[in-house]
């Protein structure tokens, strides 16, 4: 049985323990409207969320039994590290424990428990130290979901997305990456996941690879060769897309709305604009995957931890995000 606005079912983490994601989840969760908009599931364990309240200034209330009207938490106390976690910085101890919580909410998404993840900044380096073979986190999502198709980090500002065609990799390995079916591929991610967060027509630019957009085979056939062939198939399947166009100029025609998304072809390529034009309120959500998982755009802020200065500009949309989708997804069920 479905209902109009079915609560969703969200997972949360706390991210990597040295850095500002505690701190800021306990600021989320201290807002009654935010409890209220979902059933929170908390992967973590009481001593980190007793230091998560400590940093905010904030207590953070949850219960141990479901039905309490409060986040539930899940408590992965067995996972914790014997090791102390040290504060400020990156640590195979800190990133040990932040995939522990990760990896367990994920099972709860092939168990059908929850409907969407939320987790704080991690460090990439912690991750790297504690084991994570893979590039980035969403490799190694893919990677523990079994999931072999398509997929991307997307990037949200309130108006505007963007997705990559290539991302983790080095920028003398993009020329591999910028393949017709991988911008096809990218494409229609991009429009689906618009779609799925309520855009009935979303509207697509896609950037060049080279400058000027190659200015007519000058600078490179990318744009002749690939990029407008993937464009027009993607047309052809009745996406409203457009370009390729000069990356430095693209960005400003989004900002004045022409577009909803951009694809872009490296991970630069957007990032640094979107970064521009609102670093305090940037979601990266893992695009392509069974369920949607977001997390704020910024990292893990060592500079500032314990301060109580965190901003939550980026959490909460992130969290927002988490539950329009996952209420989307649900309501499907």
């Amino acid at each position: 049985m479905t209902t109009a606005h079915p609560r969703p079912r969200v997972a949360v983490t706390l991210g990597d323990p040295a850095g500002v994601g505690p701190e800021l989840v306990a600021k989320l969760l201290a807002r009654r409207e935010n409890t209220a908009a979902a059933d929170i599931v908390l992967v973590s364990d009481e001593a980190e969320l007793r230091a998560a309240g400590a940093d905010a200034g904030l207590p953070v209330e949850y219960s141990t039994e479901p039905g309490s009207g409060l986040p539930l938490l899940h408590d992965n106390g067995a996972a914790r590290p014997a090791e102390p976690f040290e504060r400020r910085r990156a640590t195979a101890a800190g990133g040990r424990w932040a995939l522990a919580n990760l990896g367990l909410a994920l099972d709860m998404v092939k168990d059908g428990r929850v409907d969407a993840i939320l987790f704080a900044p991690l460090n990439k380096s912690s991750l790297h130290s504690a084991g994570m073979a893979s590039n980035d986190e969403l490799r190694w999502f893919e990677e523990v979901l079994g999931v072999e198709s398509f997929t991307s980090e997307l990037n949200v500002l309130p108006g505007l997305w963007t997705a990559r065609v290539t991302s983790h990799v080095s920028v003398a390995d993009v020329d591999a990456g910028i393949t017709r079916e991988n911008v096809n591929r990218a494409g229609v991610l991009l429009d689906r996941v618009l779609r799925d967060s309520g855009l009935d027509a979303p509207r697509i630019g896609v950037c060049a690879l080279n400058p000027h957009a190659g200015e007519n085979g000058r600078f490179g056939r990318h744009e002749i060769d690939v990029i407008a062939p993937a464009v027009a198939d993607l047309a052809d399947q009745g996406l409203d897309v457009s370009g390729p166009f000069p990356s430095d100029t693209i960005f400003l025609r989004a900002r004045a709305g022409e577009f909803d998304g951009v694809l872009t072809m490296y991970h630069d390529q957007g990032q640094i604009a979107m970064k521009l034009m609102g670093f305090d309120g940037g979601v990266t959500i893992a695009g392509g995957l069974p369920v949607p998982i977001c997390t704020p755009a910024h990292g893990t802020a060592f500079d500032i931890v314990g301060q109580g200065t965190a901003d939550t500009g980026s959490v909460q949309n992130a969290f927002d995000l988490a539950v329009a989708l996952g209420r989307r997804s649900r309501s499907t069920v």
